[in-house]
């Protein structure tokens, strides 16, 4: 952990503070660090607020720090009324808070939207059942029509007290055929009895996930609505997480939408990337580190582009999702079988904190390319198999991709080939024609009649054979989804393609360290930091604050 820590008090004069660089070692004491890298910048202290503005090199080169990156880092913040004693830190009780935030996520410049009209997508009192994983669809009709408009920011709307149940909203683009008849009610999601028009709903048009804020368009972008081209009917599907089964709960969240007639020069797209969600991907357990890849393919990419926009498309921000088993995601980006930069990373993912990274430049896809999502788990708590799927004790390997212009290509994603995976277990056969689902077993004798998932289970998994198994599944043969929108798909969707043969595991850049001289602060992030005190202190007392960025 990386402590720097401030205390200050009033004299019957302005406040004083001063601040020191520590770090806490295995049994939590704080240390102080013979490397002093942290600098004050700013304070104040007044009989309510404690504010202080401190910076840091983003690489020190110092054993008790961790570099700062883009990835998630989790912030600790704790604070105690009195000052260090020749003991040391005073215990702070119940008075501190954890933040997931991403420090180096570049904000875009705020447009003024107070003047500008809006619409909301809301739940209207959904009843979320007493189990673990509920997806909720609610059809709406895009109120703006017959005249084009740009929607320049999406902004969460998640009832008060919901914060944790509400996990994930994504919003889908549906047929134009449908009528109003379909806005009666809404469903639960992947329900056998899940009405039709739900079916065409295919395409995702946004994504927002839990920790999230209101996502702002670059200036030139914008989210089309209001032409025929564009959506009229949406599907919105709430992902509900309750793993403490509470009944009663009452839900009314949603987004809000908001547009301006200013058009922008570009319409923004969403393509969705990596692993197709299904059984076909799966996670030993008592694993510490399992590698998963999903591949945009070259194949895919070369059709959409090359039929649609040859000059390719621009990428301006990411959003990486994986769910708890989930512990880095990497959007690796190839042109003509060369690696290129990292597209976007979250080497410190946190599956409670998940939203769109801005990218700091733009890039561009081109035919020729191809992208790899990969994410690395961890199920070293876990006795059987993680499989893909929509529950959060599921795993899912998808990418989000906010890109102009807009093309025809919705889905860019891969299965990997289960067969070859039924192999490594000892399965020879299995009942044909296939009529149930999952499919059963028919040799060899230890798990004849079984599902190939009681098989996986069965198995006698070890962290060698894991290792063995990752190795394997790597390399194995992939099924193609390549989509369109309106259940439409390109030629490639369906076919088997081979992996591409790459450098695992991914080599980091070199970090280049920085002293802590001021005269070599080129590459620094300054933190500002607000304290309130809930009730009016006396001026005379002394307070400490200790502020903590940790990564785990």
């Amino acid at each position: 952990g990386r402590v720097p820590a401030a205390q200050g008090h009033f004299h019957n004069g302005p406040p004083f503070f001063f601040q020191q660089d520590y770090f806490t070692d295995e049994n939590r004491v704080l240390r102080k660090d013979p490397q002093q890298d942290y600098h004050l910048e700013y304070a104040m202290e007044n009989s309510t607020h404690t504010i202080l503005a401190f910076s840091r090199e983003l690489h020190t080169c110092d054993a008790n720090d961790k570099s700062i990156t883009e990835s998630t880092v989790r912030v600790i913040w704790a604070y105690h009324h009195k000052d260090m004693g020749e003991a040391g830190q005073n215990y702070h009780g119940l008075n501190r808070g954890t933040k997931s935030l991403r420090l180096l996520n570049p904000e875009k410049e705020e447009v003024l939207s107070a003047s500008l009209p809006y619409f909301d997508l809301t739940n209207k009192d959904v009843p979320v059942p007493d189990k673990d994983t509920t997806y909720w669809c609610q059809m709406f009709k895009i109120p703006v029509q017959h005249e084009k408009h740009h929607v320049t920011k999406v902004e969460p709307l998640i009832q008060k007290g919901h914060e944790n149940l509400v996990h994930h909203i994504l919003l889908y683009q549906c047929s134009s055929n449908l009528n109003d008849s379909v806005l009666d009610y809404g469903h639960e999601c992947y329900h056998p009895n899940m009405p039709d028009s739900f079916l065409t709903c295919e395409t995702v048009i946004f994504a927002w996930a839990i920790g999230g804020e209101g996502f702002t368009y670059p200036p030139h972008v914008g989210l089309s609505i209001g032409t025929a081209a564009d959506p009229q009917f949406v599907l919105m599907e709430v992902h509900y997480d309750n793993p403490s089964y509470t009944e009663g709960l009452i839900d009314n969240s949603g987004l809000r939408l908001i547009y301006t007639p200013v058009l922008r020069k570009y319409d923004a797209g969403v393509i969705e990337a990596g692993l197709w969600v299904s059984l076909f991907h799966n996670i030993p357990p008592g694993m510490p580190e399992f590698v998963s890849e999903g591949h945009c393919t070259l194949e895919c990419l070369e059709e959409a582009l090359g039929a649609e926009r040859p000059a390719g498309i621009r990428v301006f921000a990411v959003l990486l999702h994986a769910h708890l088993a989930g512990r880095a995601i990497r959007m690796r980006h190839f042109h003509n079988g060369k690696e290129q930069k990292l597209l976007a990373y979250d080497d410190e993912f946190d599956f409670n904190f998940q939203e769109f990274q801005y990218l700091k430049e733009e890039r561009t896809i081109l035919p020729g390319d191809n992208l790899i999502t990969e994410c690395h788990y961890s199920t070293v708590d876990r006795i059987r198999m993680t499989w893909g799927g929509l529950s959060t004790r599921n795993e899912m390997c998808l990418s989000y991709l906010l890109y102009y212009p807009r093309i025809n290509l919705t889905r860019c994603a891969s299965i990997p080939d289960i067969m070859e995976q039924l192999q490594f277990i000892g399965v020879k056969e299995i009942y044909r024609p296939v009529r149930t689902w999952p499919f059963i077993i028919k040799s060899p004798k230890q798990y004849k009649n079984l599902s190939f998932m009681d098989a996986m289970n069965k198995f006698q998994w070890s962290r060698s054979k894991g290792l063995s198994y990752n190795e394997l599944v790597l390399k194995l043969p992939v099924n193609v989804r390549c989509s369109k929108t309106d259940n439409a798909e390109w030629s490639i969707q369906g076919m088997t393609a081979l992996p591409p043969e790459i450098e695992r595991p991914y080599k980091t850049e070199p970090v280049i360290c920085s002293s802590s001289s001021p005269l070599h602060c080129s590459l620094f992030f300054t933190l500002l930091f607000i304290f309130k005190i809930k009730c009016v202190l006396p001026l005379k007392t002394v307070a400490i604050l200790v502020f903590i960025v940790k990564y785990v």
